[in-house]
């Protein structure tokens, strides 16, 4: 009979590429997984790895099994969770995944008041761009992600947070910086600094100012929120940056908030339909609206 144990083998194999070091990542010894591979390839009477020496690839069957075994892993670890939420809903492990336009604003606001209201949850933070989230979450290596909610998003279940402001960042010299408040129609015509692809707010951002009739700077794309922070500091444009990120006191920038209507982004928690664990998805989503109610109207 095929173990759980020798599925977790084939994936960390198929992983890592190598015996060694897959070897390492499941705290057994060589001989150990690789004498174990070998038995699974036997009772299946396939192939599952082409051996070379520095690295082992799958095999066309490998590939196709790979898939099921994964399938398995994670209806094992859903059983595992689902005993663990009958026996008590509001404790284990939760592992949370964010943008890196939101971990670092959100967090601070956050983390104090899920620890008092949820003491019993050890929450694990995963900060990676939009589309490695979305496929770690379908994969079961997740539970939740929080990010911001696009439309091509497809296959969760979502819970909206709270609804953040979009800000304009400009040099305090330029002329846009002078107005107290701003429509998106003053962006017509201007020239606008933005993230680098994969960036969910890189996509928002453009849609409000090619809609309002500001064109890209290609001349330069930021790979963090901060780096476009100092780029427009030091002249080299303008930008969107969401509320929860403006730092009072930056030398050389200014902030102007535009009026109605007001470009914004929905910050949204999202978990895999059907998941065990609803219950905490629930009291986690409570505790965060809570958090954030003083901050965002």
């Amino acid at each position: 009979m095929i173990k759980i144990r020798d599925l977790q083998y084939l994936d960390a194999v198929a992983k890592h590429g190598h015996f060694g070091r897959a070897a390492e990542a499941c705290f057994v010894s060589q001989p150990t997984l690789s004498g174990q591979i070998m038995k699974l390839e036997d009772q299946l009477g396939l192939s599952l790895f082409e051996r070379h020496r520095k690295k082992v690839m799958l095999t066309p069957a490998g590939e196709e099994l790979l898939g099921r075994a994964r399938q398995v892993l994670r209806s094992a670890e859903d059983f595992e969770e689902t005993a663990k939420a009958l026996s008590d809903p509001l404790s284990g492990d939760l592992h949370v995944g964010l943008i890196p336009t939101v971990a670092p604003y959100l967090l601070p606001h956050i983390m104090a008041n899920l620890g008092t209201s949820l003491p019993n949850i050890n929450f694990y933070l995963h900060e990676n761009q939009t589309d490695v989230l979305m496929q770690q979450l379908d994969e079961g290596k997740l539970d939740v992600l929080i990010l911001s909610w696009l439309n091509t998003m497809q296959g969760v279940e979502r819970y909206t947070l709270f609804k953040e402001p979009l800000v304009l960042a400009s040099p305090v010299k330029h002329p846009l910086a002078q107005s107290k408040s701003l429509t998106l129609k003053d962006l017509n015509g201007q020239w606008v600094l933005t993230l680098e692809d994969g960036h969910c707010l890189r996509d928002e951002a453009l849609d409000y100012c090619f809609s309002a009739g500001a064109k890209e700077d290609t001349r330069f794309q930021a790979t963090s929120l901060e780096t476009l922070r100092y780029m427009v500091a030091s002249g080299m444009g303008i930008t969107l940056i969401p509320e929860l990120a403006i730092k009072d006191g930056e030398h050389g920038l200014r902030y102007t908030h535009f009026n109605a209507p007001v470009p914004s982004r929905e910050i949204c928690l999202l978990v895999r339909p059907n998941y065990s664990r609803m219950e905490c998805v629930r009291a986690v989503v409570s505790s965060i609206r809570s958090s954030m109610s003083p901050y965002i109207k």
